[in-house]
């Protein structure tokens, strides 16, 4: 007698086999949600990083001039820098609300960012031989920090007074 061998899967394991394979995808899809939701989202920090070297350039390019006083900060959450005529008039500088062009118009793409700025007038900053360094009252060190909700970005410059005539 003859013993015809059985080939393929019944209908029953061929269930199974889906039911398995649901349950396991469900669960790599629930780790990937909970991967994605916690970690930070990228075009957030890109537009942070675009923020703080706007602002960094922006006080970079103005002149050094120590001997001026500060400026005081425009009214509103963030009042005009037209008046700003060196670093340190940027220093202790805040936004609230957002990001405002250099007029003082709110943004209102950015309006979930701040800006905060601080100068430390006793900068130091050392050569790029290593020979020394530069410091005191012809370097400042400049903080550029960006905030949006519980997520910080912060960027350091230095301006130097080369008029000074730093060796």
């Amino acid at each position: 007698m003859l013993i015809k061998r059985q080939q393929g899967m019944t209908l029953f394991e061929l269930v199974l086999a889906i039911v398995i394979l649901g349950i396991g995808v469900a669960g790599v899809m629930t780790a990937f949600t909970v991967v994605v939701t916690r970690s930070a989202d990228p075009m957030a920090q890109k537009q942070m990083l675009a923020i703080a070297e706007e602002m960094m350039e922006e006080i970079a390019l103005q002149p050094f001039a120590a001997e001026d006083p500060p400026s005081a900060n425009g009214p509103g959450p963030c009042g005009p820098r037209t008046a700003f005529n060196d670093v340190l008039d940027y220093n202790n500088l805040q936004t609230v609300g957002g990001v405002c062009t250099v007029d003082g118009t709110a943004l209102p793409n950015l309006a979930s960012y701040d800006v905060g700025v601080q100068i430390n007038q006793n900068g130091a900053l050392a050569t790029a031989s290593g020979m020394g360094d530069l410091s005191g009252a012809n370097v400042y060190q400049i903080t550029v920090t960006v905030t949006r909700g519980t997520e910080t970005f912060q960027l350091l410059g230095w301006r130097v007074n080369y008029a000074s005539g730093l060796d």
